[in-house]
């Protein structure tokens, strides 16, 4: 596997999204992509009670710890590298969590616009 370029969507070097807990594709604290990463994990998101939720109800349970996978289970405040799809989908059901920008990986602009990254950004 070949990580892709690491650019983020405001075209500069793909910043950390979280150590603690480790998250993203590869595990490494960035939202990096790569062709055998299908669900785009690219969204460097901030989790919220809502978001996590619903993520829960459609069947991905991020709250839950995991030990045996080395998951912690996420809490509200977190950051995240979520799947592009998964995070366009929350912001139709008016869940759409805060993305940090800079962490944010430019192939999520395959899935999600930027005016719709920007509408969601951290301040």
């Amino acid at each position: 596997m070949n990580i892709d370029d690491p650019v983020n969507v405001l075209g500069g070097a793909l910043d950390l999204c979280s150590s603690e807990p480790r998250t993203g594709f590869f595990r490494d604290g960035h939202c990096n992509t790569c062709d055998e990463d299908t669900g785009s994990h690219t969204v460097c998101a901030v989790m919220t009670e809502e978001f996590l939720a619903l993520s829960k109800y459609l069947g991905n349970d991020l709250s839950t710890p995991r030990p045996q996978y080395g998951f912690p289970g996420l809490k509200a405040g977190d950051r995240w590298c979520l799947c592009a799809a998964r995070f366009l989908q929350a912001v139709e059901e008016g869940a759409g969590p805060k993305v940090h920008l800079a962490s944010t990986h430019r192939r999520a602009l395959d899935v999600v616009p930027l005016e719709v990254l920007e509408a969601h950004a951290e301040t």
